[in-house]
């Protein structure tokens, strides 16, 4: 049966995506010459585009796929915290969930990019203002009430950790006891720190992340069936999938069955930010509504299949991914 029959049930689909949240900035510039101050180009300023990133991706996401998404997390009192409030309420994202905190700025990534006729856009340059101080006091405190507000009546928890410090020991404890009081599904996507996530449903990481916390290198699919059945073990959950760029995704379920996809898009890749998050949204939804990790595996492969074609931190639609699951057949 094909994969589109889940995409309508995504609708009535409801998840509290818990994590750190920036603002993607993109300064888009033309090359007019040399710099004489240094070897670098200089840029005539064309547009700036400011997009939700970080945590806010998997929530854009699931709210494009039709599914309603609450945002926990943390902003600064500035400009951009601010934007970032407007832009997820426009996109229909539930944002009561963002807990001020005036001692950090919010979040900002600010990529320089030039452009030229007849060449794809590049980045030339990435400035990130950040503050990675755990959160604590009143700010934590506040979202944790938010989180046992919200958690017990969506479907599923979802961590994006991007270790700015919102995902701490606390809100993963009381994450994990909501859930193993109501039954929840908790999904992890994390850039590092696997060990605070022992004990939920599913975690994602990408191929660098796993040899990081495995401490070996991974090259062969064998490789990479070990580092999962050793995952799962250590960590006490239930699913491990691993991203592996070009070679695709490979995962391991319940029934420790393995799988491994290849990527379905290789010969179009522009630009792979939020890709990841993409593929957390898809195996979140699909596992929500029922289906097996391999068909949610496949429709996350699909998806970032799509999301690698455009440029930025962008959503995939359900009309888009219907399409591209028509043409590969699934």
């Amino acid at each position: 049966m094909s994969l589109t029959r889940y995409l309508p049930l995504f609708k009535d689909r409801k998840v509290l995506v818990v994590g750190d949240l920036y603002l993607d900035e993109y300064i888009i510039g033309r090359p007019s010459r040399i710099s004489r101050e240094a070897p670098i180009p200089v840029l005539e300023f064309c547009e700036q585009r400011n997009v939700p990133g970080g945590a806010t991706a998997p929530a854009c996401n699931i709210r494009s796929l039709g599914g309603q998404a609450y945002m926990l997390g943390v902003i600064g009192q500035d400009t951009a915290g601010r934007e970032l409030v407007e832009m997820l309420n426009a996109r229909g994202v539930d944002s009561t969930g963002l807990v001020l905190d005036p001692s950090r700025p919010t979040t900002t990534k600010t990529r320089i990019v030039a452009e030229a006729q007849h060449i794809f856009p590049q980045q030339v340059a990435r400035v990130d203002r950040q503050d990675r101080t755990p959160i604590n006091g009143p700010v934590e405190q506040q979202a944790v009430d938010f989180l046992h507000m919200v958690a017990p009546h969506v479907d599923a928890i979802l961590f994006s950790d991007y270790k700015t410090g919102v995902v701490n020991d606390r809100l993963i404890a009381e994450g994990l006891q909501i859930a193993r009081t109501s039954g929840k599904l908790i999904t992890v996507d994390s850039q590092g720190g696997l060990d605070k996530f022992k004990g939920c449903t599913l975690v994602k990481c990408n191929d660098a992340e796993a040899r990081d916390y495995l401490r070996r290198d991974l090259r062969t699919d064998e490789d990479f069936e070990q580092a999962m059945r050793d995952l799962k073990q250590e960590l006490g959950v239930q699913m491990v999938v691993l991203t592996r760029g070009g070679e695709g995704i490979s995962c391991l379920d319940t029934e420790n069955h393995i799988y491994h996809m290849p990527a379905f898009n290789r010969s179009e890749v522009f630009d792979v930010t939020g890709a990841g998050d993409t593929v957390i949204s898809l195996l979140t939804l699909g596992l929500a509504v029922g289906s097996s990790l391999l068909e949610a595996s496949q429709l996350a492969n699909a998806a970032a299949g799509v999301v690698i074609r455009k440029q930025g931190n962008v959503t995939i639609e359900t009309a888009e991914l219907q399409k591209e699951l028509e043409k590969l057949g699934l």
